[in-house]
């Protein structure tokens, strides 16, 4: 059985939900990630408690305060109002929010690893080579942090892709603009055509084996060459 075109919808709709909230995470992720793993306040342990909060949180109910805070009567919703903006929910721009909010730690963990797996050692070397913090950064933390990079890359795409919870609250159900992947096999399950609910589960499957295999592969890789 061939994929409806509703389903192939869904899936590009999924792939662009992904690769954006994946770019914007990088974004926001990096410099958190650098300040985590080299601050010494006393407010690190809390903040990074709050960007792990998603690991423990249940995703119906970080949806819902995305919802609150978001709509039309929460802080966000009413200040978007007062600037003459349309409110995030129900809309892609609100997929995106609740989904970078839902992969964080996905994105900032790995990084902030590599960062305090690096050490200062390599970086005041660089200090002592007249290299400005600029430079030590891109020249040498990024690059010695590329196995924490691609790590956090390839596991908030794939979350992403995953998220349910979420994106079902804050999203809904609007075909071709906020129905994803896994909105559709939730429909189709309820609709009891498991038929074509197994194409798109079984997909989803062979994807998430493929990540981890991707990740095992290149982890051992880059110990083979650390070693």
């Amino acid at each position: 059985m061939s994929l409806s075109g509703a389903n192939l919808t869904a899936i590009i709709l999924t792939l662009k939900l992904a690769t954006v909230t994946t770019l914007v995470l990088m974004l926001i992720a990096t410099p958190l990630a650098w300040w985590l793993a080299h601050t010494q306040t006393r407010w690190r342990a809390a903040v990074t408690a709050l960007v792990a909060l998603p690991l423990v949180l249940p995703p119906t109910v970080l949806g819902f305060y995305l919802l609150v805070l978001l709509g039309p009567k929460g802080i966000i919703g009413q200040w978007m109002l007062g600037m003459g903006l349309h409110t995030l929910p129900f809309t892609f721009g609100g997929l995106v929010v609740g989904s970078v909010v839902f992969s964080m730690p996905f994105a900032v963990q790995p990084i902030a690893n590599a960062f305090t797996a690096i050490g200062v050692r390599p970086l005041e070397v660089a200090a002592t080579l007249r290299a400005s913090l600029w430079d030590r950064f891109w020249s040498v933390a990024v690059p010695l942090a590329r196995p924490g990079f691609f790590t956090a890359v390839v596991l908030a795409f794939a979350h992403t892709v995953g998220e349910f919870g979420v994106v079902l609250m804050l999203g809904g159900n609007i075909p071709g603009e906020t129905r994803v992947l896994s909105v559709a096999i939730y429909d189709h399950v309820e609709a009891i055509n498991y038929a074509q609910a197994h194409i798109l589960s079984a997909g989803l499957v062979v994807f998430s084996f493929v990540v981890l295999l991707l990740l095992g592969r290149h982890s051992g890789q880059w110990q083979r060459m650390s070693a």
